[in-house]
C-alpha cells in the first residue's frame, strides 16, 4: 500500500523530469531554433508546462495525508516546486513574445520562394506530428495519474472499511463488557443479601441462646431456694 509519503515523491520525479525537460527546450532548443520549428518547440513546453501545473496540484493533494512530524521537508519541495514553475511559465510567456515580435518585424521580408513554401509546409507537418505526439504523451500522463488517484482512493476506502470493523468489534466487547458487569452487580447484590439473611439467622440464634441461657439460671435459681 503507497503512502501519501510515496505518492509525493513519485509525481515529484515526475515533475522534475518536466521541469527539466522545459529547461532544455527554453534554454537550448528554443535559441537555436528559428521559425516554425521554433514556435513547435514552444508549444511544446507549453503543454508540458500544463502537465507540471496538473502533478502540482496532485502534490498539494498528497501533502495533506503526510504525519505533520515530516510534513515541513515536503512543504518546503512543493514550495520549491511552485517556484521553479513559475519561473519557467514566465520565461515561455517572454519566449513567445520574442517570436511574435520577430514575426512581425520580418513578415513583409519572408520569401514566396516556392522550395521555401515546401520547407514550410514540411516544418508544420512535422510540429503537427510533434504535437500530436505531445498530446498523446499528455493524455498518457493524465491517464496514469488517474490511475493512481483510483488507486489511492481504493486504499482509503479499504482502510475505512478496515477502521469501520474495528470500531464495530469495539463496540461488541464494550456491549460485552457492560453485560459482564451487570451480572457482576446482581451477584455482588445477592451476595449481599444473603450476607443480610446470614446476620439475621446469626442474631435470632443468639437471642435463642440468650433465652436459654436465662430459663436455664431462672430454673436452677427457683428449685435451689425450694
Amino acid at each position: 500500500m503507497s503512502t501519501p509519503a510515496d505518492l509525493f515523491d513519485a509525481y515529484h520525479s515526475d515533475y522534475q523530469q518536466l521541469i527539466e525537460s522545459v529547461r532544455t527546450k527554453l534554454d537550448k532548443s528554443a535559441q537555436e531554433q528559428q521559425g516554425e520549428q521554433r514556435k513547435a518547440t514552444l508549444r511544446r513546453v507549453e503543454i508540458e508546462l500544463d502537465e507540471a501545473d496538473d502533478i502540482i496540484s496532485q502534490l498539494e493533494v498528497e501533502i495533506q495525508g503526510i504525519p505533520a512530524s515530516t510534513r515541513s521537508q515536503y512543504t518546503s519541495r512543493l514550495k520549491q516546486a511552485k517556484l521553479d514553475l513559475n519561473r519557467y511559465k514566465k520565461l515561455a510567456k517572454d519566449s513567445h513574445a520574442q517570436v511574435t515580435r520577430a514575426y512581425t518585424r520580418f513578415d513583409s521580408t519572408m520569401s514566396d520562394d516556392p522550395y521555401d513554401e515546401r520547407a514550410n509546409e514540411r516544418t508544420r507537418l512535422l510540429t503537427g506530428y510533434q504535437t500530436l505526439e505531445d498530446g498523446s504523451r499528455r493524455i498518457d500522463n493524465s491517464t496514469r495519474l488517474a490511475l493512481e488517484t483510483e488507486d489511492l482512493g481504493a486504499d482509503i476506502l479499504r482502510s475505512l472499511r478496515v477502521q469501520r470493523e474495528q470500531i464495530e468489534n469495539t463496540s461488541h466487547t464494550l456491549n460485552q463488557a457492560e453485560t459482564s458487569i451487570d451480572r457482576a452487580s446482581g451477584t455482588i447484590q445477592k451476595m449481599i443479601r444473603q450476607m443480610y439473611k446470614q446476620r439475621f439467622v446469626i442474631a435470632g440464634i443468639i437471642l435463642v441462646l440468650i433465652v436459654v441461657v436465662v430459663l436455664i439460671l431462672y430454673f436452677k435459681l427457683f428449685y435451689h431456694r425450694h
